[in-house]
């Protein structure tokens, strides 16, 4: 006999009237409707409000229509923390299309092969980055429709096809966008720093982006209307799902052209910023500013940090100048933080160097995602909560990538065994958190960006002096980590520290060159392998 039918199934399931797609675009919708005349957005002399930036982010989306984007076609931002590249979170989405937020950072060629290989349709360049936008464009055959965005910039020639206002004023602010029809359509596009060879293109759910921004609200215990400065780069993670985030609480999101300790002093004075986020970068900005840089604090200021774990002494010093920092973890492939160090009310009466050290763990899994543990990288069996047995992080759930664009292999390996791979090697303390000890592949965090060692080596190697060379962070109190390289010349051949790091800031993007050069023979094993774990005590031995 057929199975009876459950009282609790009826014909009205995943009706409209009770089911809809996730997808943070409706948080727009809302805030612009409830809200109309509160601050969106603040930039320089701008103020946009929200019922006036719903309607800048439906001509957006009518406007790529009309030029024939549309469902799941990729359109490219190279844009600073400007109100263009919020827009684009949402104007972009409502036209069916995926968002790629490119790095800033970028080379030429690098920016090149991430718009190849993305596809994309619609490329719109903020002035401020227009030389390594044309010198990318000018490596590709087929090229995209290219927005110029002028915005705060010195006039010059025309970047493109169109201009971005010019592009907005042919949009109907009345545009009829609508609902993806499945919530596990993309709704972004972001490719990784490339650790070992190409950057590959993670892929985001509207359902993913969606249940992250309001984990973020969840984690950080945000009320309503916070006014939010950015100097976390609105292109990482598409800013960690933030610029959904405050549009939900209806806040106010408020550019910073350029992150320096006085920029973000004075925007937290004139405005009233509530919350931040950065790479621990930010918080030495913070703690290293000039007397002159300084402004009071108008009331304690929340910020959300994560890259290379923060140094208890940095943690402890920002604390001091009236921040509350919220410790963090996370990856390209988890819409970015997907753990955090969850405070306990009791910790506050521990000494501050305790406390310090406490904050400085990677901590416990967001709300959002149904799964962390620390294992065995090949057996999967979780280490025992002892804080010294050293495995790999694992993430599962909710706010875990789609996949990588392209690449079924990557994607198969990434989720082996059901789990999401971080390939990052830390501990599980007796509390159930968290602390990374080291990172697989080598990876340098500089300012929150990633560095592939690999790659460094490979253009060192192309030195006609280096015989040998091999590449591992060296800590930095300003980002965090920066590239050290230990190199060995041919016999007769000579070069300077200063020759070989130029020569790499000539090949790649200037983070990714070695800020530091040391001559010296390489320790190896007795089959020639080279011990990075020697090299890395050797540079922390620098200072």
């Amino acid at each position: 006999m057929p199975p009876r039918p459950s009282p609790y199934e009826t014909d009205l399931d995943r009706d409209p009237a009770n089911h809809a797609p996730l997808s943070p675009l409706p948080y727009l919708e809302r805030a612009a409707t409830v809200f109309p005349d509160r601050i969106a957005f603040i930039h320089g002399p701008r103020r946009i409000a929200w019922g006036e930036s719903y309607r800048r982010c439906r001509r957006l989306a009518s406007a790529l229509a009309r030029h024939g984007i549309g469902r799941l076609d990729t359109v490219a931002v190279l844009a600073g923390n400007i109100p263009a590249l919020f827009e684009a979170h949402f104007g972009v989405p409502m036209a069916g299309a995926v968002l790629n937020a490119i790095n800033t950072r970028l080379d030429a060629a690098t920016i090149a092969f991430i718009l190849e290989h993305g596809e994309a349709k619609a490329f719109l360049v903020d002035r401020a980055f227009a030389p390594a936008a044309l010198a990318a464009l000018a490596r590709l055959t087929k090229k995209p429709l290219v927005i110029g965005i002028d915005d705060d910039q010195p006039p010059g020639p025309p970047l493109g096809d169109l201009e971005y206002e010019a592009f907005l004023e042919k949009g109907d602010p009345d545009f009829a966008w609508r609902m993806p029809e499945d919530e596990w359509q993309a709704i972004a596009l972001n490719y990784t720093s490339g650790t070992t060879g190409n950057p590959k293109g993670v892929v985001y759910s509207h359902r993913g982006a969606a249940l992250n921004a309001l984990g973020n609200v969840l984690t950080w215990s945000m009320g309503a209307h916070p006014v939010y400065l950015w100097t976390l780069p609105m292109f990482h993670c598409n800013g960690w799902c933030f610029p959904w985030t405050i549009t939900a609480l209806a806040g106010t999101h408020v550019g910073l052209r350029r992150v320096e300790a006085g920029p973000i002093y004075a925007a937290i004075a004139e405005h009233g910023v509530t919350h931040l986020c950065g790479a621990p970068i930010v918080l030495g900005l913070l703690i290293h500013a000039r007397p002159e840089e300084r402004r009071p604090l108008p009331h304690p200021v929340a910020i959300m940090t994560a890259a290379a774990p923060p140094p208890a002494a940095v943690l402890e010093a920002v604390e001091d100048r009236g921040f509350r920092v919220t410790h963090v973890y996370g990856l390209t492939e988890v819409y970015g933080p997907a753990t955090v160090c969850a405070w306990h009310p009791e910790w506050d009466a521990k000494p501050a160097p305790e406390r310090a050290r406490l904050k400085a763990r990677q901590g416990v899994r967001y709300l959002v995602e149904e799964g962390l543990m620390v294992a065995d990288p090949q057996t999967l069996e979780p280490v025992p909560a002892d804080g010294a047995t050293m495995g790999e992080v694992f993430l599962r759930g909710n706010i875990t990538m789609k996949g990588y664009l392209k690449n079924p292999k990557a994607t198969r390996e990434a989720f082996a065994g059901g789990w999401f791979h971080t390939g990052d090697l830390g501990v599980l303390h007796p509390d159930g958190y968290i602390e990374l000890k080291d990172r697989s592949k080598d990876i340098i965090i500089s300012g929150g960006e990633n560095i592939s060692t690999i790659e460094v080596e490979g253009v060192l190697y192309q030195h006609p002096a280096v015989a040998e060379a091999s590449v591992v962070a060296r800590p930095d109190p300003k980002w965090g980590e920066t590239p050290c390289a230990f190199v060995v010349l041919k016999p007769g051949a000579k070069a300077e520290a200063d020759e070989l790091i130029g020569f790499c800031r000539e090949r790649l993007a200037h983070f990714k060159a070695p800020k530091t050069v040391v001559f010296r023979e390489l320790p190896k094993t007795s089959t020639g392998k080279i011990q990075k774990f020697v090299l890395r005590e050797w540079a922390k031995a620098l200072g």
